[in-house]
């Protein structure tokens, strides 16, 4: 697997969004100028929702090459690790909010692949600052986790910004996510506050539109 630069601005698809009846299709069309694709897990318990299981990211990586971003949206990440990681995922990111994240991060990085810390936006960015050495990624939920579709919350820029300052101050070399109502728009937004990993559902698959995310990626460069 082939990962972006820690310094690379980048598109990440989230297949949540996307047309399952058409799945290769879709992410065929969008791969070109990625950097990643997400798989979005949900127990219906951590958030008001469910989705995918190992089986549909073992799917994934028949269908394109690039690295599977798994992002645990559960109580129990521990449980699901194993699994993903079998299924062939290159990060799984855990929340800070769930149980035992810590122990979820070490098994990921016991395996080999890249690890991340999410927050959803009510957590401050100070709680995570200690844990942010452990791992290679830094998701910042910018709507409440559960849903595609939300609108992007801009309170969550200076949360951003306090991150990537804290990158900056240490020399760490993370990459610093962002989630959540990402648009053609707050996309700028996010990036001029520090962001350099853009996930886009719904603003990107429900454009019919060849050139869309051609003009996003180009964007950012």
């Amino acid at each position: 697997m082939k990962f972006p630069d820690y310094k690379d601005n980048f598109i990440v698809p989230s297949v949540l969004s996307a047309d399952f009846s058409c799945l290769k299709k879709e992410i065929k069309k969008v791969e070109k100028y990625s950097g990643w694709i997400q798989l979005d897990v949900m127990d219906g318990h951590f958030v008001d929702n469910l989705s995918f299981g190992p089986h549909v990211a073992k799917c994934l990586k028949n269908v394109t090459e690039l690295p599977l971003d798994v992002h645990l949206m559960v109580e129990e990440p521990v449980k699901f690790v194993k699994p993903f990681i079998d299924s062939g995922a290159g990060v799984i990111t855990s929340h800070f909010e769930s149980n035992d994240f810590l122990k979820a991060i070490k098994m990921v990085k016991d395996a080999g692949i890249k690890a991340g810390i999410a927050i959803k936006p009510r957590t401050p960015a100070k709680k995570i600052l200690k844990y942010i050495p452990l791992v290679d990624l830094i998701l910042v939920m910018t709507v409440e986790p559960g849903f595609g579709g939300q609108s992007f919350m801009y309170d969550m820029l200076d949360k951003i910004k306090e991150i990537r300052d804290y990158l900056t101050i240490n020399k760490l070399n993370k990459y610093l996510q962002v989630d959540g109502g990402i648009n053609e728009n707050t996309l700028i937004y996010a990036l001029n506050s520090g962001a350099n990993s853009f996930v886009m559902g719904s603003a990107l698959f429900s454009k019919n539109n060849p050139s869309f995310i051609k003009r996003i990626a180009k964007s950012i460069k």
